[in-house]
């Protein structure tokens, strides 16, 4: 079967951080080392001879390119310092961009002054948008919802995360075809391409609570590259506290605003900090600035292969996240004071502003690996699972 070559291929990935791989004279080291390589997942020597010789279908096509959490020991035993670790982070990257229809992923990963302009013009469109309708300043226990309305954050929220949640869907769809083509044409037992329900479910769980939840293969094959640091500063740690907390915050918010909907309670009421999902949120919160602060410490010492060269889209990311986390401990700090402060408002009205923000940009930035990794770790558990069959 021929393949389409694109002789650009490997510059264009350049553009997303990537060294100069054409160093690289495929030794096979860096698979050799690599504690999640394996016979169907040659990487990252795989990943790098594609975009040596421009197959840039069989790359973006690739749930290897997925299935490496960057420990970075490929790039310390590299005998050329190709830094293969830091390409497959930049290939992530550009198969991001590709997924994405609209090309604003690709420019906020390759042009970092626009990126940042975009970024804060998006948050002072919000700002003003929701000022735009503000109320009084009142001494209620609702002060803040009602200075920027309940209905409006919600009707707003519930737009953002509807174009959100398309946007992903269109790079789910676009990346799930493409690597569904390429493990049928790759399959050695006549299958017809739909696996039968007990491996479809199986590797279903595998993805999503056994590595994408549990991060079993981060935890235990990758724990070797990791044992210098004390365990509260593991990365799977630091990276389990960052994902654990953002879903524990939304899950928070999805049922504060349910319960608001059915008159259990008002959104924004005051109440016991032992309250279900008060305390939902306070501990997904104090989760979700452990994790972002010590990712951003790590960047600023370069500790560890993967932060020892941030790009501008990483540093978005953090601060968006680390903004979110923060603010929202300051208006529950305001809230419970015995008047709500003035500044509590403000304070109120950014938070909100940069909340819609990072859930609308989280498809077009780093965030987005908390979807096309557990697609491409599906096809991984499918495809180990047909093995152990075939043999």
């Amino acid at each position: 079967m021929s393949a389409l070559v694109d002789a650009s291929l490997l510059a264009d990935i350049k553009q997303f951080g990537a060294a100069d791989v054409s160093a690289c004279f495929s030794c096979g080291n860096c698979t050799a080392v690599c504690p999640l390589s394996s016979n169907d997942g040659t990487f990252p020597r795989r990943m790098i001879r594609y975009a040596q010789v421009g197959m840039k279908d069989a790359l973006l096509s690739s749930k290897e390119l997925w299935t490496c959490y960057h420990c970075g020991l490929c790039s310390d035993t590299c005998p050329t310092q190709a830094d293969p670790g830091g390409f497959m982070a930049a290939a992530r990257r550009y198969a991001i961009a590709n997924y994405d229809r609209t090309r604003l992923a690709w420019t906020m990963y390759t042009k970092p002054v626009l990126a940042t302009l975009i970024a804060i013009l998006l948050a002072a469109f919000f700002a003003v948008f929701m000022y735009t309708s503000h109320g009084p300043q009142s001494a209620t226990s609702l002060a803040f919802f009602q200075f920027i309305p309940e209905g409006l954050i919600h009707m707003t929220g519930v737009v953002v995360m509807s174009l959100a949640v398309l946007a992903g869907l269109v790079g789910v769809v676009t990346m799930a075809r493409g690597i569904s083509r390429r493990e049928g044409s790759r399959r050695k037992s006549p299958r017809d391409g739909r696996a039968p329900g007990a491996r479809f479910w199986k590797a279903l769980w595998v993805a999503l609570g056994v590595e994408s939840l549990g991060q079993r293969r981060y935890r235990a094959d990758c724990a070797t590259v990791q044992e210098e640091r004390p365990w509260y500063r593991r990365r799977w740690l630091i990276h389990s506290a960052t994902m654990w907390g953002f879903l524990g915050l939304l899950l928070a918010t999805l049922l504060d605003y349910g319960l608001s909907l059915i008159g259990v309670k008002a959104t924004g009421t005051l109440v016991p900090i032992w309250y279900p999902v008060r305390l939902l949120g306070t501990v997904a919160g104090l989760a979700l600035v452990y994790g972002v602060s010590m990712f951003i410490v790590d960047r600023l010492r370069r500790e560890g292969q993967a932060a020892k060269q941030s790009e501008a889209s990483d540093w978005t990311l953090l601060v968006l996240l680390w903004i979110t986390g923060v603010s929202g401990f300051i208006i529950e700090l305001a809230l419970y004071l015995p008047h709500p402060p003035a500044w509590g408002y403000w304070v109120f009205l950014f938070h909100v502003s940069v909340a819609m923000e990072l859930v609308l940009l989280a498809p077009f930035m780093k965030f987005a690996h908390a979807v096309y990794r557990p697609v491409a770790l599906f096809f991984w558990a499918l495809a180990g699972d047909e093995a152990k069959e075939n043999n």
